[in-house]
């Protein structure tokens, strides 16, 4: 080593210091200008100063500016130079576009917006491109060139689906020979060779569909010529929006027809008309809504009948009623207020177009006042009678046999009052049986035994008292009853009558086959005015023969309204007191009629009474027990329920 420093010339201490001074001027002014290079990109990078700049200070560094904006600069090393890195931005970090890219690229945005797309030198394709010369990495240049390619993409795919074979032929030529798009310019050939094969084709189509006709069954032929070659077309391209419309006019055709129809309530040439369009177009949106637009016309008009049928129903013809009905059903099945129709229309039919349960009052059509309230009983059927083996049964009651009654009628929701057969009387200056013959059998106190009395009327009540105008009218007799009804009718104009043993057992019984209707056994607690050991009489004496464990409270009779109903709405309907019915009296059963109907023989002198009293024994409560009085008979337990037709 020490050969060597000796073989060196070594300079002067001045000279060291003087090469120190200028190489570290040198030093700051380098990064000065590396500094102002970084921050402010306009500016050209520094180069170091040559050997014969600074001489004396060791190699030169010569720095090479970058080829194009955004790349790093580099050192170039010149002979032995030693290579180093500028001090411009990193390789990895794109730098802001210089203000003639910025302005390239709002040039190209503006010709884009103005549709100004492939113009060679102001188009916006050309001017994107510009912009990615100068910088590949530049990023709204390639979005820009996207939506040029985007732009002739869907321009070549709207001139298919138009039919322009000019158009999209250019438009497909672009893509290519710009490589815009490799991706798609395959199957946009194969289009644009589907629509040379088919243009021929739809135009013929077209033409046939426009074509004047002479009149109707020629324009019908036209038509179906069109649909067979827009037909023809699909098979070629199955996505051919042409042949699609062309269809779709076809269809509008029959749709037409189809809500022409429905509007005349031609619902059959509606339906015939919607299975051809969907012939033409299976599913589509047009044949569904049409489809659900004639449905609700079909039940608005549905409805709108539906509505008149009730009104006829209100107007009481029932038949017209059911004929408009059955038109609305066959407009749309699903009409509404279908139940509730059928459940009027049976009642029309059955009840006069009342419910069942229903309780009806009739006015006096030529003067003041009403006829007792009546409760509408439901039609059904039940074996009248009682078996053998019922406890209590008589041989009157048997053959038992099933009935139906088969039409609705109404039955007196209480026995008729005192009140009301007063007015009767009042108004008809009609004389009963008990005033012609003068007597009536009363309640004697003193022996506990019914007896004979003279002067005894309607007037009276169960012991010969003055009756009270709520109480159950007694002490009068068959005839005096159908005098009753007839002048019933005759004031409301309503067919009133005495009920028939047969619909007064179906009521009393109620839809029950049980002895009584509550049951088998005794009474539940106030269900009626019957017999009870707990009941006495004004003198203190109790039944004999009666309830055990029962009392009602009353001693003979009860107002009206005491009690409560049985299951079809009928009070005091078995005690308070029996009623007569209209039957003849017959000892059995024996061809006896099976719907319902009164059984009478002309001439009879015995009538039927049904329903116990307030002194009928246990066994006189049962449903199936009857008994018969003369014509003429009168007492103290029994009285009068009407009942009137439908």
């Amino acid at each position: 080593m020490s050969a060597v420093l000796g073989a060196c010339t070594m300079p002067g201490s001045d000279v060291v210091n003087k090469q120190t001074a200028l190489g570290g001027a040198a030093g700051i002014a380098v990064l000065l200008f590396a500094l102002a290079w970084r921050f402010f990109p306009g500016m050209p990078p520094p180069t170091e100063p040559t050997q014969e700049a600074s001489a004396g200070m060791g190699p030169s560094l010569v720095v090479a500016q970058a080829q194009k904006s955004g790349d790093a600069a580099v050192v170039a090393p010149a002979g032995n130079e030693k290579t180093v890195e500028s001090w411009g931005p990193p390789a990895d970090l794109a730098p802001p576009p210089p203000k003639q890219i910025a302005a390239l690229l709002k040039k190209a945005d503006d010709a884009f917006a103005k549709g100004r797309l492939l113009e060679t030198r102001d188009g916006a394709l050309a001017l994107y491109r510009q912009v990615l010369d100068a910088d590949h990495r530049s990023a709204p240049a390639k979005v820009g060139v996207d939506k040029v390619r985007e732009a002739i993409l869907q321009q070549a795919n709207d001139a298919l689906d138009r039919g322009d074979e000019d158009e999209s032929a250019r438009a497909i030529a672009v893509l290519r020979d710009q490589a815009l798009d490799d991706e798609h310019v395959d199957d946009l050939q194969a289009r644009l060779k589907k629509l040379r094969q088919t243009t021929p084709l739809l135009t013929r189509a077209a033409g046939l569909l426009h074509r004047e006709a002479k009149d109707d069954g020629e324009a019908e032929k036209n038509r179906n010529d069109a649909l067979a070659v827009y037909r023809e077309v699909i098979k070629i391209d199955p996505d051919n929006k042409l042949a699609d419309q062309g269809l779709a006019q076809i269809e509008r055709n029959w749709l037409d027809r189809a809500l022409a129809a429905a509007a005349q309530d031609d619902y059959a040439g509606a339906e015939d008309a919607l299975s051809r369009a969907s012939a033409i177009r299976p599913g589509s949106q047009q044949l569904l809504d049409t489809r659900s637009q004639i449905q609700g016309l079909r039940k608005q008009r549905a409805s709108a009948v539906m509505a008149q049928a009730n009104s006829a129903l209100d107007a009481g013809d029932a038949n017209l009623a059911q004929r408009l009905a059955q038109r609305a059903l066959g407009m749309s099945p699903d009409v509404g207020g279908v139940d509730a129709f059928n459940e009027r229309l049976r009642n029309a039919r059955l009840y006069a177009s009342y419910k069942p349960g229903q309780v009806l009052t009739d006015a006096f059509v030529d003067r003041n006042g009403n006829a007792p309230p009546v409760v509408v009983v439901p039609i059904g059927s039940f074996a009248m009678g009682s078996p053998a083996q019922e406890p209590g049964h008589r041989s009157s009651e048997e053959p038992q046999h099933d009935v139906k009654i088969a039409l609705g009628f109404a039955l007196g929701r209480d026995e008729v009052s005192v009140a009301e057969f007063r007015a009767f009387v009042d108004a008809a200056r009609y004389v009963t049986d008990a005033e012609k013959l003068g007597s009536s059998t009363v309640y004697d106190e003193d022996s506990g035994r019914t007896i004979d009395r003279r002067g005894i009327t309607w007037r009276n009540d169960y012991s010969g008292g003055a009756a009270a105008d709520d109480l159950p009218v007694i002490h009068v007799s068959w005839n005096d009853a159908a005098a009753y009804v007839q002048w019933l009718s005759a004031r409301t104009g309503k067919r009133y009558r005495l009920p028939s043993e047969a619909e007064y057992e179906y009521t009393l019984r109620a839809d029950t086959t049980t002895r009584y209707w509550w049951g088998d056994g005794n009474p539940p607690p106030n269900n009626a005015n019957l017999t009870g050991d707990g009941d006495k009489s004004p003198s203190q004496r109790r039944w004999t023969n009666a309830f055990p464990r029962y009392a009602d409270g009353y001693w003979g009779p009860a107002p009206i309204g005491k009690f409560p109903p049985n299951p079809f709405g009928l009070r005091d309907i078995d005690g308070n007191v029996a009623d007569w019915v209209e039957d003849c009296w017959h000892d059995n059963y024996l061809r006896a009629p099976a719907d319902g109907r009164a059984w009478v023989n002309p001439g009879c002198e015995r009538r039927v009474v049904r329903g116990a009293s307030w002194g009928s024994a246990p066994d006189q409560a049962r449903s199936a027990f009857r008994a018969s009085l003369p014509a003429d008979a009168r007492n103290s337990q029994v009285g009068i329920r009407v009942a009137r037709d439908l």
